[in-house]
């Protein structure tokens, strides 16, 4: 069962009438509109530091600070990768930890545990969700969010998801493929067949998989108000508050569903630099060939430009890399995972003997193993990628694989803008 909860907001405070102005969180409609179910039930609440209000008691006081000084009875906090602070490593154990800020225990959902216990949920009568995503299906909070939907089903606890945007929009004609395969693939970066850039929110993907999945939940979605599909995150009005350690704009968010490919790969993403996930490189990768080869593929929307870096952290630490920097020239044509696979494809065409598919171990996936196939969601395309087939060949199997299939037809009843 879900249901929707309109927007109805109280007086709004004092902010200026920019675009900013008129965007709403989930957040924000419950701290103006309280449920009585949050104020007389026992609250635990999913977040972290990049949960933030939109206006309410001003814009960006952290979501748990201002729901735990509001009629909520929040008592409880639960973490997703990289902890309440959204600031520890990628693929990092986290434990269990004091809140800083609000004095509640935090029971960490990326370690030990991936859905909450029986034992935690002892300390609630009700869940609510208010963490941010950035429209890819391999950024692992949504898949907190499944574990909770199923988990909360199982023991008939009320969840409540608070929205939020999707920075790179909801138009349904942007998503792409592939599908993940989920008779081959189940983990924190895809557990069902959904596409890679999937362009719901929230809450829509708690809806689909509610009713798709028949997980059964007793779920509430809290929409947003001002927000609508053709919206990235720059036409909000909003600073970008960073969702992970490498998340820190939306621009990283647009590039991040073609760029993060290359973690299956001994190759950089960028990672321990100003601009991670907004180019590539490595060391034996000569930057002006590799612009020349992307670029004179016409792409539409993106070009290449040649770089040189030396990244602090992951591949490469303190090396010198060849590589190459992303223009999104035009962000309506702009498809970031047909991009990005012809740039995987060019590397291996030009670089056979150096490139190599490598392993990323996670505390979800310890050895790290099959990573590239975990994020594509799909075995054949390495394979057809190692054949190194000719350009004009490459065309016809991209298009192919990131096609979205029936997706439109199986969301637009759980569409709320």
């Amino acid at each position: 069962m879900s249901t929707t909860i309109s927007p109805n907001l109280k007086e709004e405070s004092a902010v200026s009438k920019d675009v900013s102005a008129k965007i709403r969180f989930g957040v924000d409609q419950v701290l103006a509109n309280c449920p009585d179910e949050l104020k007389t039930k026992r609250v635990g609440l999913l977040t972290n530091d990049a949960a933030t209000t939109a206006t309410l008691p001003h814009p960006y006081a952290l979501s748990r600070q201002a729901l735990a000084e509001s009629e909520v009875n929040l008592v409880a906090l639960f973490s997703p990768e990289h902890g309440i602070g959204a600031a520890a490593a990628d693929g990092a154990k986290i434990g269990d930890v004091k809140d800083l800020v609000t004095g509640l225990p935090v029971h960490s959902l990326y370690g030990k545990n991936f859905a909450p216990t029986d034992e935690m949920l002892s300390e609630i009568d009700v869940f609510v969700i208010d963490v941010p995503d950035i429209g890819a299906r391999f950024y692992t909070y949504i898949w907190t969010m499944s574990y909770i939907l199923e988990k909360c089903a199982k023991v008939g606890m009320p969840i409540y998801v608070l929205d939020r945007p999707n920075p790179v929009g909801g138009v349904l004609e942007k998503a792409e493929g592939p599908l993940l395969d989920e008779s081959t693939f189940n983990s924190l970066v895809g557990r069902w067949r959904i596409p890679i850039r999937h362009s719901l929110t929230m809450g829509e993907l708690a809806k689909l998989w509610n009713t798709e999945r028949e997980i059964g939940a007793e779920l509430t979605v809290i929409p947003m108000s001002g927000w609508d599909r053709e919206m990235l995150w720059e036409d909000t009005g909003l600073s970008f508050v960073p969702t992970s350690p490498a998340m820190n704009s939306g621009e990283e968010a647009l590039i991040y569903p073609g760029t993060t490919l290359f973690e299956g790969l001994n190759i950089s993403e960028c990672r321990g630099t100003s601009f991670p996930f907004r180019g590539i490189g490595a060391p034996w990768i000569d930057s002006m060939k590799l612009a020349c080869w992307f670029n004179e593929l016409g792409l539409e929307g993106v070009v290449a430009r040649a770089m040189t870096f030396s990244p602090s952290d992951s591949w490469y630490k303190g090396e010198s890399c060849g590589g190459v920097m992303l223009h999104v020239t035009d962000r309506d044509l702009f498809k970031p995972v047909a991009s990005l696979l012809h740039l995987v494809h060019l590397i291996w065409m030009h670089y056979p003997e150096e490139v190599k598919w490598a392993e990323y171990p996670t505390a979800n996936n310890y050895t790290g193993a099959d990573h590239f196939d975990r994020l594509i969601g799909d075995t054949e395309i390495r394979q057809v990628i190692e054949g190194r087939p000719s350009v004009d060949e490459i065309r016809g199997h991209i298009a192919k694989w990131t096609e979205v299939g029936d997706w439109s037809d199986r969301v637009k009843e759980h569409l709320l803008y």
